[in-house]
């Protein structure tokens, strides 16, 4: 992928992290990489295959971090808890796909789709390191929903609350 499609994603998940699917334009994107709407369209011929390859950028960059960490014998509950906890602490504090899967009823197919597979790929690594289905689900419902609130309230401590006490108790097993 060029760089210049590389500089495109990066703009659209920085909108997207805080106004979802409709939180940004090719215009608007244009405008962040320094580039014509028409070179936004040229790499990215809808909006729907640019939020599209958002989503599954980010999931593939995730999946990576996850599988990598998992290898080493990282802990899943603190794999995937420290992972959105990076997120939660930087300056964007919303993982795109949280935004998008809250309001993913009303997305196109093409995202839908992209965020199902981003969900579902998080699930089945915490299975596959050996949580039970109900306990990858409790994990993933309360980090994501940690985040929304952390962001809602604007304070980071509050996604600390939400998942420690979770942790508190697998580690208890």
């Amino acid at each position: 992928m060029s760089s210049i499609a590389e500089s495109i994603l990066d703009a659209a998940e920085r909108r997207m992290r805080g106004g979802g699917f409709n939180g940004f334009s090719f215009r608007e994107v244009a405008d962040d990489v320094g580039i014509k709407s028409s070179s936004v369209h040229y790499h990215f011929p809808t909006k729907e295959k640019l939020a599209a390859a958002v989503v599954h950028r980010y999931a593939d960059r995730l999946g990576e971090r996850i599988d990598r960490e998992l290898a080493g014998g990282v802990d899943p509950y603190d794999v995937l808890t420290n992972a959105f906890r990076g997120t939660v602490l930087s300056a964007n504090r919303m993982c795109p796909v949280t935004v998008l899967g809250a309001g993913s009823l009303g997305l196109p197919e093409e995202v839908a789709a992209e965020v199902r597979r981003f969900f579902r790929m998080c699930l089945g690594k915490l299975v596959g390191a050996g949580l039970l289905p109900d306990e990858a689900t409790e994990l993933l419902a309360i980090i994501t929903g940690g985040m929304v609130v952390s962001a809602a309230l604007n304070d980071s401590t509050t996604y600390d609350r939400a998942t420690v006490k979770l942790w508190r108790s697998h580690r208890a097993i």
